[in-house]
C-alpha cells in the first residue's frame, strides 16, 4: 500500500508524521538516531529509506557490507570515510557508496548532521 509521511519538522529538528526516532545504541556507534521513512511497515519490497541524525561528536560504525548506499545530506554538514579517504559533505550533497566499500559517517561539528540513506532490501 502506498503511503506518505508528511514532514512535520523544521530546520533544526527533522521529523515526519508516523515515523519514530530510534536511538542507535550499539557497539561502534555514538550519539546517533535513525528514522525508517520507507521500509517493511510501508510494504516496500525492494529498498529501505532511512534518515539518520548524527549529533555533535557522533558517528556510525566503520563497516563494510554488501549493500550499496545512496545518501543525500539534508541537515548540516559532516564527514564520510570511504575506503581510506575522508570527505567533507554539506547540505544537499549526494553520495554513492559501493557495496563492500569500507565506510563511516561522522559529525565533528556543533550542530546535527542528518542524511537520507537508501539501501536495497536484502533477503
Amino acid at each position: 500500500m502506498s503511503e506518505i509521511h508528511k514532514f512535520t519538522g523544521n530546520v533544526n529538528q527533522y521529523e515526519w508524521e508516523g515515523v519514530q526516532s530510534i536511538p542507535l545504541e550499539m557497539e561502534g556507534i555514538r550519539d546517533a538516531a535513525k528514522r525508517i521513512l520507507i521500509g517493511n511497515n510501508e510494504g516496500a519490497p525492494n529498498f529501505i529509506m532511512r534518515f539518520f541524525t548524527l549529533y555533535p561528536g557522533g558517528h556510525s560504525r566503520l563497516e563494510r557490507h554488501s549493500q550499496e548506499h545512496g545518501v543525500m545530506v539534508l541537515q548540516g554538514k559532516g564527514k564520510i570515510q570511504i575506503g581510506d579517504e575522508l570527505f567533507d559533505v554539506n547540505q544537499f550533497d549526494a553520495v554513492f557508496i559501493e557495496g563492500n566499500e569500507l565506510h563511516q559517517f561522522s559529525n565533528p561539528h556543533d550542530a546535527p548532521f542528518g542524511f537520507v540513506c537508501v539501501i536495497p532490501k536484502l533477503d
